[in-house]
């Protein structure tokens, strides 16, 4: 066979499509790409070509420095229980509570305390028993909305580490980019120089090379962006450094059905005991009035009234709670299916891409077409990663919605 180049020339060409094909398609973390629950510890901020030592041991966790300015290991289930410690809203929560409750003791301390022999009138009786049970009550109320204040609290941590998670992947996706483009560009160059390819093709390539560079550079602003967002969240330090560990990523399908987790709602959702509790007020103040007094006046129309109202707030609560459920477990199935879909997505932009590099290693493709492929790739990914990060959210809020 003849060829059109010189032998020397042809196997310059020859040596930068090898290159070329090598790099291949890129490809997501290992976590990301099978949805196991293999361990994956990434370093809390990407590391630059040109950082400073101290800015690596802050990015990857290993550091020359004192032992005592080592990242500390961050798992998901340790954030949670930063969080509960040190949050400043649940602490201020917390604090809260405690000072109703003491209000709560000492606006009902005398009538309490009151003998039963005492009671002879519907007020003295109100005073003693519908005050202690008011007393209770919103003491209960009070732990109860610590502990909604917990959920909320447990539910923010989870999201701002999740966000850090993907902000890491992201980067990574982004240097991937950039070393395709840049292996684009030595081939670009390559054949240039052999006289095989335009100019054009070499400042299409470093194009390329310049956005991917800037795509990288933005990640790294969110990986930091991310760790002070999660540091403010937890209430630690906001410079404070983390070696970031995640092992559970997931995306498994949930196995219980709608039915299945509206019921455990209603059993376990703080806004059902509240209502029920207010039902047995109502019903203790009807009491009360049929011992000490009598139901068919108006006192005890209101209090039957009132009863009746405090049921029909239950079942408003019930179908509030039951349609919350609904929509976080619809929400969870379309983002279970949005992973599937951004898989099959992302391979094919990676097999595009494989064979837009061969059609440019025949002579059949341009730099531009090989740029625009590495561009769809990298969006793929990235979209990807989103859909991963979407559901994992979408598992936190539907766990919200149950009220574990």
């Amino acid at each position: 066979m003849n060829f059109p180049y010189a032998n020397k020339k042809w196997m310059t060409i020859s040596l930068a499509a090898v290159l070329t094909t090598a790099i291949g398609a890129g490809t997501l973390t290992a976590s990301a790409n099978t949805g196991s629950e293999q361990a994956k510890t990434t370093a809390t901020a990407p590391a630059q070509t040109q950082a400073t030592p101290d800015k690596v041991a802050a990015e990857t966790g290993s550091s020359t420095a004192p032992a005592a300015t080592a990242a500390e290991e961050l798992t998901l289930e340790k954030a949670i229980e930063q969080a509960l410690k040190t949050n400043n809203t649940l602490v201020n929560a917390r604090f809260d509570a405690k000072n109703a409750d003491y209000n709560q003791q000492l606006s009902y301390k005398t009538s309490a305390d009151m003998p039963a022999e005492m009671i002879e009138s519907l007020e003295a009786a109100k005073a003693k028993h519908l005050g202690n049970a008011q007393g209770e009550l919103t003491k209960k109320l009070n732990a109860l909305a610590v502990t909604a204040t917990e959920g909320k609290i447990k539910l923010g941590a989870q999201n701002a580490f999740y966000n850090l998670i993907f902000a890491q992947d992201d980067y990574q996706l982004k240097k991937q980019s950039l070393s395709r483009a840049e292996t684009q560009l030595k081939v670009a160059k390559a054949a240039f120089d052999v006289g095989t390819k335009a100019k054009t093709d070499v400042l299409q390539a470093e194009m390329g090379v310049a956005g991917a560079q800037a795509a990288l550079t933005s990640a790294e602003n969110s990986v930091q962006i991310a760790i002070m967002e999660l540091n403010d969240f937890l209430g630690t330090d906001l410079t404070k450094k983390w070696k970031v560990t995640s092992s559970n990523k997931q995306t498994a399908p949930v196995t219980m059905t709608m039915e299945q987790a509206q019921a455990q709602a209603l059993s376990k959702r703080i806004e059902m005991t509240k209502v029920q509790e207010e039902l047995n007020l109502a019903e203790l103040n009807v009491k009360l009035i049929s011992e000490y007094s009598i139901v068919s006046g108006l006192p005890g129309k209101i209090a039957r009234t009132n009863v009746e109202k405090a049921k029909a707030t239950i079942e408003e609560q019930k179908r509030v709670i039951s349609k919350e459920v609904a929509q976080a477990y619809l929400n969870l199935n379309a983002a279970r299916e949005a992973i599937d879909f951004q898989k099959k997505a992302k391979d094919s932009a990676a097999e595009s891409y494989r064979l837009t590099n061969l059609r440019f290693e025949n002579g059949l493709a341009t730099t531009l077409e090989v740029v625009q492929a590495e561009e769809e790739l990298s969006s793929r990914e990235n979209q990807y990663q989103k859909a991963i990060l979407s559901y994992n959210l979408a598992v936190v809020n539907f766990e919200t919605s149950l009220g574990n």
